[in-house]
């Protein structure tokens, strides 16, 4: 959401931020909007102090008997006035919500510009490719044939788009989150939280998942909400909260189920377990100070790496491009994750920062320990620390034999209890 204020007085920049996301301007609709509103409002102040002053004089001439019909006809044409006023005021509020809370937010002054994923600025790459002395396969194919992984029973259940795992594959899933948890808490002063998978409509909205991404999510007959990514509950954890200074940067971890309807994605990744309903995610999430925002941008991108790094997955980080930044995000980075079937990197991990965007959506501030005493909004930032699902396929590929078996990687074994490879059982 925007400040109206900020509308009012920058128009150009607005309108300049709106064109860098290759959307077209619309501060002179949204000030129209808004010039409207404030006259229905004035108006209705006018009348309403217009009927104060008639009922006086009512009651004055009603006590010497004059005559009421010409003050009572005004005072019904006064009351309809207000009455159509506040229609007016309601509907233009109405309407200025509506299109503000569809205006993705404007993208950093250090975003670079493009206009799509082919624009988007490599930052930096990390580790070595893998050298396979055989043709890799893809981790559907591993899985399948380890007799760990099983799509046609998950069709059977639940549709496309969702796997059912055995065995070590689940250990690997679990141990994966587990060393991840452990990083962010232990080494990055993450606080773990276990979290709803079902919200309100005001926390999908707080986050931006709603209004404009409604047919990318799963609602429940209850009118809740499956959660499409922790970030949703986490963010929301302060919503409408007013915060001590002192106690940010908030620096919050989850390991969670998340759901999503993949609407705008048919045809794309329809084998394995790349894009599915259903799939899990650490996701990181911080509440910080406007001064901390960068600085924490950095510092969560650099949690994220160290899950990969310690993992040996090779990776490379991008900047992404105004034209493919999130709705929420004014910067965000991709770490993307070399997977040897497809010859190419894969996206693992965003890590976003949202400026007040959300913030306003959710009415979260803060009061500064030097000022006078007014309270100002946070800036929010979310990342995954990373896709458990996206890391088991990496596992898998980067880490499998000749022999069509996978080497656990040394910093997960402990997790598996000492296990070094997971081959088909007889």
């Amino acid at each position: 959401m925007f400040d109206l204020r900020f509308i009012r007085t920058h128009p150009d920049l607005f309108d300049q931020g709106l064109q860098r996301r290759g959307l077209d301007p619309l501060s002179a609709v949204i000030l129209e909007i808004d010039q409207r509103h404030r006259h229905a409002l004035t108006e209705m102040q006018a009348r309403q102090a217009a009927l104060n002053t008639l009922a006086k004089t009512y009651s004055t001439v009603k006590a010497t008997n004059g005559n009421l019909q010409e003050l009572t006809q005004n005072i019904d044409q006064t009351k309809q006035d207000l009455k159509d006023y506040k229609h007016q005021a309601d509907q233009t509020e109405q309407d200025l919500h509506r299109l503000l809370s569809e205006i993705p937010n404007l993208p950093a002054d250090d975003c670079p510009d493009g206009a799509d994923e082919a624009d988007n600025l490599e930052i930096r790459r990390w580790g070595n490719l893998p050298s396979f002395d055989f043709t890799p396969k893809a981790h559907d194919d591993l899985g399948v044939a380890l007799g760990l992984m099983d799509f046609e029973r998950a069709i059977k259940l639940s549709g496309s788009r969702f796997v059912v795992l055995y065995g070590d594959l689940v250990r690997l899933e679990r141990a994966l989150a587990q060393f991840m948890l452990d990083i962010h808490t232990r080494e990055f002063g993450y606080k773990e939280a276990y979290v709803p998978l079902m919200v309100n409509e005001s926390v999908m909205f707080g986050t931006g998942q709603l209004p404009k991404f409604r047919d990318d999510q799963f609602q429940t007959n209850t009118g809740h909400w499956l959660i499409p990514t922790a970030e949703v509950a986490l963010t929301n954890l302060v919503s409408g909260e007013i915060l001590a200074e002192a106690d940010l940067p908030l620096r919050y971890t989850a390991y969670t189920p998340c759901f999503r309807a993949e609407a705008g994605a048919a045809g794309r990744d329809t084998r394995g377990m790349i894009r599915q309903h259903q799939f899990s995610k650490v996701e990181l999430v911080s509440i910080t100070t406007p001064e901390q925002a960068v600085a924490e941008h950095e510092r969560m991108t650099g949690a994220a790496e160290t899950v990969l790094q310690r993992l040996g997955l090779a990776y490379k980080v991008l900047s992404l491009c105004t034209g493919d930044i999130g709705f929420q995000s004014e910067k965000t980075y991709d770490l993307e994750v070399w997977l040897p079937s497809q010859n190419t990197y894969r996206e693992i991990s965003s890590c976003s920062r949202c400026n007040t965007f959300q913030a306003r959506r959710m009415n979260t501030r803060y009061r500064p320990v030097d000022g006078d005493g007014k309270t100002q909004f946070v800036h929010t930032l979310n990342g995954s620390g990373v896709a458990v699902g996206r890391a088991l396929v990496a596992v898998m590929e980067n880490y499998q034999q000749s022999d069509g078996s996978i080497a656990v990687p040394d910093a997960l074994q402990p997790y598996m209890n000492g296990l070094k490879v997971i081959a088909r059982k007889s």
